[in-house]
């Protein structure tokens, strides 16, 4: 069993600030990322709201670079899963998809998972015209036209980024005013391909022969009237659900699964932190993210001098 100081679970802002701090304190720290590393961020095409970048940044280059400069100062990347967390203590076990690692410190920076409509030809045209990243489907669908189903700042951003490249945009939303920030709502409400369309669900994805996305059934809530719109993507953006499939039975959550932390990013257990989108009451917002991993690092050192030095 190999054994090491600090574990991160979750390659996003979060973990990777996390990940900088716990190498740069000489622990070794070794980061699992199941997925694409940097999380949502990485599908972001401009970050405009990140502290430092008057001009923004695209999500992927500030990625890249949140990486390099903690493999600079020793982090350990682990491109798998990490299936279990068991406490033996003073260490935690990590199940992961290479073996088992005792650590001493645990970071659970998982992140968030896109949150399924539930309607009938979702799961099988899954990649087939129904996506959850617009960043990195929507060039798929040159010249032709889409929906993307949500009304938060994540639909309106990637609804304007697919209009780089489809030629028509409807903006499907269950209310009659969009949630997304003032910006981005005047952006998309302004745009020559983006269609609103409000007070509406979608209730059905609809193949064609060849099992690609051919419509998009459509539910009027105040009237009950319904209809199809033809389509051929669809991009579901209709909130997140935290990753604490580890912490359950460890550490209590709440209703939505949000592990319950203070404010140094502390569970219950001694030397388990959760930070970012998987704690109680996190703001959901890049530079918010990246201090949580800070926090989390800082106070796990604190620990381990505390516990093991």
């Amino acid at each position: 069993m190999d054994d090491i100081d600090i574990a991160v679970v979750g390659g996003g802002p979060t973990g990777l600030a996390a990940g900088l701090y716990a190498a740069r304190a000489r622990r070794r720290t070794v980061l699992w990322e199941r997925g694409v590393l940097g999380g949502q961020i990485a599908l972001t095409s401009l970050v405009e709201n990140y502290p430092g970048f008057a001009d923004g940044v695209m999500g992927p280059d500030l990625v890249i670079d949140m990486h390099r400069q903690a493999e600079r100062f020793g982090l350990e990347t682990a491109y798998g899963r990490v299936d279990g967390l068991r406490r033996e203590p003073p260490y935690y076990v990590l199940t992961t998809s290479d073996g088992d690692v005792r650590a001493k410190a645990v970071i659970v920076a998982a992140g968030a998972d896109p949150v399924k409509l539930g309607v009938p030809g979702e799961e099988a045209l899954t990649g087939h015209g129904v996506s959850y990243c617009a960043t990195c489907d929507a060039a798929f669908f040159s010249g032709e036209v889409v929906a993307v189903v949500g009304g938060g700042d994540a639909a309106v951003e990637e609804a304007l980024f697919t209009t780089r490249y489809a030629r028509h945009v409807y903006l499907v939303h269950r209310r009659e005013r969009l949630r997304a920030s003032t910006i981005l709502r005047q952006r998309a409400l302004s745009h020559e391909k983006i269609e609103p369309i409000w007070s509406t669900v979608g209730e059905e994805i609809g193949g064609d022969s060849a099992g690609q996305v051919s419509s998009l059934a459509l539910r009027h809530l105040p009237s009950g009237r319904r209809r199809q719109l033809p389509v051929a993507g669809v991009f579901i953006f209709v909130g997140h659900r935290p990753s604490t499939e580890l912490l359950r039975g460890l550490v209590p959550l709440d209703g939505g699964g949000h592990a319950y932390v203070n404010l140094w990013m502390e569970t219950e257990q001694p030397g388990l932190f959760a930070a970012g989108d998987v704690r109680i009451d996190s703001a959901r917002q890049l530079a918010t993210a990246a201090g949580d991993g800070v926090t989390a690092a800082v106070r796990a050192e604190h620990y381990l001098q505390q516990r093991f030095d």
